[in-house]
């Protein structure tokens, strides 16, 4: 379908069941009052990132990019040092040299061919992650609004920024009906049911915290990736995830915290509608 196509048609479905919701529930969206927050929110939480993965995915595995889906608490801690200008302490140094090296495990002894196709894809993907970063903290920062207007009108602005894209971008041929199925799924569970919980998340414990729910994204990955893509699992894929997830976890402070369970079982709730 090309990544274009396909994101229009992920935030499109989200978008429409999100509106169809909120018809339901008599919940009118101020759109038009805070377009620009929308606009924003919708722009680094959805069709940046959603583009970013989507183009990455055409040449790097899925294990690999669920890899660097979970550089994204790493992006969340960096972004909040620039953002409160605070400094990081030697704990947090030390986990993002960790995934760094992860990083670099992956990068270098990889089984896909480093071309500069394949680095761009790995700049796309780590770009992706940035931008779950900086939309997090943005919403905790934001206008205060409740987490399904949040969800909903976001969806609608990245469908207007992602719209213009497809002159560019065309699609490639016509989809099956599997492949139709799959991208409806992907638009209602997995974007507009996940995105009412990761704002509400965002609300009940904060940015970083809520984006410790990609701790579990690499596992998931490597482990669909070789079970539906016939993806081979190296040593180097598991050693650079392992690097990945404790720098995370080291510079999140989770692994340093007593654990919420309550919390956390929140967050794997969440996770499970969004893989």
């Amino acid at each position: 379908m090309g990544p274009a196509v396909l994101i229009e048609l992920r935030v499109g479905f989200a978008a429409v069941t999100l509106f169809i919701v909120a018809l339901y529930l008599k919940r009118r969206l101020a759109f038009t009052q805070h377009k620009k927050h929308f606009f924003i929110i919708g722009a680094f939480n959805s069709a940046l990132p959603f583009l970013f993965f989507a183009y990455a995915a055409q040449t790097i595995s899925a294990s690999t990019l669920s890899i660097l889906n979970s550089t994204t608490p790493i992006w969340g801690v960096v972004v909040g040092i620039l953002w409160t200008k605070t400094k990081p302490n030697k704990i947090m140094v030390l986990g993002l040299l960790l995934g760094l090296i992860g990083i670099a495990i992956l990068v270098g002894q990889n089984h896909f061919v480093l071309t500069s196709r394949s680095i761009i894809a790995i700049v796309a993907a780590l770009s992706a992650s940035l931008c779950y970063a900086i939309a997090s903290h943005y919403t905790k920062n934001a206008p205060k609004l409740a987490p399904f207007d949040n969800a909903h009108g976001s969806m609608w602005a990245s469908s207007f920024m992602v719209l213009p894209l497809i002159l560019f971008m065309p699609i490639r041929e016509i989809p099956s009906t599997n492949v139709m199925l799959g991208v409806l799924v992907l638009g209602v569970v997995c974007t507009a049911l996940a995105y009412i919980l990761f704002f509400k998340l965002i609300d009940d414990i904060g940015p970083t915290s809520a984006l410790t729910v990609t701790f579990l994204i690499p596992l998931f990955g490597i482990f669909w990736g070789h079970l539906i893509l016939d993806e081979k699992i190296g040593s180097n894929t598991l050693l650079g995830a392992l690097f990945v997830i404790v720098g995370t976890m080291l510079v999140t402070g989770f692994l340093l915290r007593k654990i919420n369970v309550k919390k956390y079982l929140a967050v794997i709730k969440l996770f499970g509608l969004r893989c």
